[in-house]
């Protein structure tokens, strides 16, 4: 079965499916945060928090009164879990049988390389856990070993042994102090009747692909929104994608305009051939919300040209280095870059650029959702006060959240 929807119909799909329809429309407290780890399956993660670290912006976006410590908190009870999934990711640890079958930030090879030339460091740091963790990298003497890092360095042999083991499934993320990972035995981490449970590899890396479409609602056949995974080679995951859609778990889409065929998980076919009609709500969007993977369908659905520029030199940057998106209802309008200053307790927006033909005055109640969502994110970062730079003024005057 293949079905036909507007360029419309997909808009309001996205946004509805996505919890934006109108955003923050989860109410909040631990429940609404875990409605979207069941609903997407993951939460891409990320320790940048210049202006909110990626999943709590995720997560504000669509949570009522969204604060982190909700999620900081269902990472410590072990209602989520850290893996790889297109990157690292928080994933409902209800699902850990299904992500055994890990690859890892560099692959299969090289953690496995990792532990075989740095056997010696590989046992002690093993023998250190089973005599009691938590523990962190700062808990061992640096060890240089053969691995080499990304660009052919020596790496901290202790850090490639600890990142194998975590892949491989000897150890577990324990908790997080700040960007200071803690690791311990994995056995200590999750329930028994948990780990002792199997799934076939191939069961598995279905699961993953399958988590890709339901953390972004409308992917194409790659299934990672155009960017690089490691679920399996491009070849088998042909195949995994094909059997996914003859088992019915997936149905192809033709959207209007949009090239190639369009893949919607089963259950989530009604929303799109009946999607409600946009809200006048502005959500601010994570630079790795799982809305934003596949830019291809950002420019010819929304006609919106994304990318994050954070690797980019500032020179080369058309806009900045940690910008969101905004969302208006079912369209993006613009971005904005907002800093935390957590010591002074504000926000400073460093620029707004608008999409061209956007008129925030003239569109309709775009002012007063704008207003709400700069409150909403005062409120988030625990700011009192919100600047703006001098060229800003007429959106200072427009939109200087009251109340």
């Amino acid at each position: 079965m293949s079905v036909n929807v507007t360029a419309d119909a997909a808009r309001r799909f996205l946004v509805a499916r996505h919890f934006l329809a109108p955003a923050r429309s989860l109410a909040g407290g631990l429940d609404g945060v875990f409605e979207v780890f069941r609903k997407f399956g993951s939460i891409q993660f990320d320790p940048i928090a210049v202006a909110g670290r990626n999943h709590d912006l995720v997560l504000h976006a669509r949570v009522a009164d969204y604060e982190p410590a909700w999620c900081d908190l269902l990472y410590e009870r072990r209602e989520i879990f850290e893996a790889t999934n297109k990157a690292m990711s928080f994933v409902p640890t209800s699902e850990f049988p299904w992500f055994r079958h890990l690859m890892g930030r560099k692959g299969p090879r090289f953690h496995a390389a990792a532990l075989a030339e740095n056997a010696a460091v590989a046992e002690h740091v093993l023998e250190r856990f089973r005599a009691g963790g938590p523990l962190s990298t700062r808990d061992f003497e640096r060890e240089d070993g053969a691995t080499k890092d990304w660009f052919g360095m020596p790496e901290n042999a202790v850090r490639s042994v600890l990142e194998a083991y975590t892949v491989t499934g000897i150890l577990g993320l324990a908790r997080r102090e700040g960007n200071l990972r803690y690791y311990d035995l994995l056995e200590r981490l999750l329930p028994a009747e948990l780990l002792a449970r199997e799934v076939p590899e191939r069961e598995q890396r279905l699961h993953k692909l399958l988590s890709r479409y339901r953390a972004h609602g409308l992917l194409g056949a790659g299934g990672a929104g155009g960017t690089f995974d490691r679920i399996a080679n491009p070849p088998e995951r042909k195949e995994l994608h094909k059997e996914l859609v003859e088992s019915g778990a997936l149905v192809p889409v033709d959207v209007e305009g949009v090239r190639g065929k369009r893949f919607v998980v089963a259950e989530e076919l009604p929303l799109l051939q009946a999607p409600p009609e946009p809200t006048p709500s502005v959500a601010f969007i994570a630079p790795f919300d799982s809305l934003l993977w596949d830019t291809a369908l950002l420019a010819s659905l929304f006609d919106f040209d994304y990318v994050w520029e954070g690797f980019f030199p500032p020179a080369k940057r058309r806009w900045g280095y940690y910008v969101l998106p905004i969302l208006f209802g079912d369209r993006f309008v613009g971005r904005i870059e907002p800093r935390i200053d957590r010591d002074r307790a504000r926000v400073e927006v460093l620029d707004v650029w608008w999409e061209v033909g956007f008129a925030p005055r003239r569109a309709e109640g775009f002012v007063d959702a704008m207003r709400d969502a700069l409150r909403a994110y005062l409120r988030f970062a625990r700011a009192s006060k919100l600047e703006w730079p001098s060229h800003l003024g007429t959106e200072k005057r427009l939109f200087a959240p009251s109340g």
